[in-house]
C-alpha cells in the first residue's frame, strides 16, 4: 500500500535529505571512535567482517557482527511498526523517528556520563544500541520509499547519476535528489567529524535533535496538502 507523505513534495525531500545527513554524522562518530564499524552503513560492516580474518586488518569481526545484529533488530522493529500504522502516515513517521531520535539521546547522555563508553568491551553495548536506532531509521526509510532517497546507501545514488546522466545516453532522472543525497551525507560526515574534536556525545545529541525535528515536521505537517509526492515500499 502507497504511503501519501503528510508534507509537500519539497519538504518531504528535504526531510529525507537531513536523514541522509544523520546517517552521515553518526557513522563519523561510530567509525573514528568505536574503532572502525559502521551502526548506520551495512555493506561496510561485511566487508570488515571478512576482512577481518587478514591479521594485521585491526578490524574486530566482533564488533562488525554486533553491529550487524542490532542493526537487523531496529529494522524488523521498524517493519513491525511500519506494516500496523503507515495508513497513517502522521502518526507513524511521528512514532518511528520519535524511537530513533529518543534512542540517540540516551545513547548521547548515557556516554556523556560514563555509563556507556567508546573502548574496550563497554563499546560493544554502544554499538548495538546505535545500531538499533539506524535500524530502525533505514527500516522507516524503506517502507517510506521515496525515490532516489534511501538516507544510506549512496552506491545505486553515484551509479544512477552517472549511468543515467544524458551524456551517457540516459533519461537523466531526478540529479538533484541524488546529488543532494551525497551531498547531504557527505555534510553529516563532516560535521560528525568536526564535533568530535570537542565531543562524542555532543555529535550523538546533534543526531538526536536533527531526527527529532524532523519527526516534528511530519506530526506538525497540514492536514490539507498537495498530493505531489506519493512514496511506498523502497525497492
Amino acid at each position: 500500500m502507497a504511503v501519501v507523505s503528510p508534507l509537500s513534495a519539497t519538504k518531504t525531500v528535504t526531510a529525507m535529505l537531513a536523514l541522509t545527513a544523520v546517517t552521515g554524522l553518526v557513522d563519523a562518530v561510530s567509525y573514528l571512535r568505536l574503532g572502525r564499524v559502521f551502526v548506520a552503513n551495512m555493506t561496510g560492516n561485511v566487508v570488515f567482517l571478512g576482512l577481518s580474518v587478514y591479521p594485521h586488518s585491526g578490524l574486530q569481526a566482533g564488533a562488525s557482527a554486533t553491529a550487524i545484529g542490532a542493526f537487523i533488530a531496529g529494522a524488523f522493529c521498524a517493519g513491525w511498526l511500519a506494516s500496523r500504522l503507515s495508513h497513517e502516515a502522521r502518526q507513524w513517521l511521528l512514532g518511528a523517528l520519535g524511537i530513533e531520535a529518543t534512542i540517540l539521546a540516551v545513547v548521547a547522555i548515557l556516554t556523556d556520563t560514563g555509563v556507556l563508553g567508546f573502548v574496550g568491551d563497554v563499546r560493544y553495548w554502544t554499538i548495538a544500541i546505535f545500531a538499533v536506532a539506524l535500524g530502525f531509521h533505514n527500516g522507516t526509510a524503506r517502507h517510506f520509499g521515496v525515490a532516489d532517497l534511501t538516507t544510506t546507501v549512496l552506491t545505486m545514488a553515484l551509479t544512477g547519476l552517472s549511468a543515467d546522466s544524458v551524456y551517457a545516453g540516459g533519461p537523466g532522472a531526478k540529479p538533484t535528489r541524488r546529488i543532494g543525497s551525497v551531498l547531504a551525507m557527505l555534510v553529516g560526515a563532516l560535521v560528525g567529524a568536526t564535533l568530535l574534536r570537542w565531543s562524542a556525545s555532543a555529535a550523538i545529541g546533534l543526531a538526536a535533535l536533527v531526527v527529532a525535528l524532523v519527526a516534528a515536521s511530519f506530526a506538525l505537517a497540514e492536514r490539507e496538502v498537495p498530493r505531489e509526492l506519493e512514496v511506498g515500499s523502497s525497492k
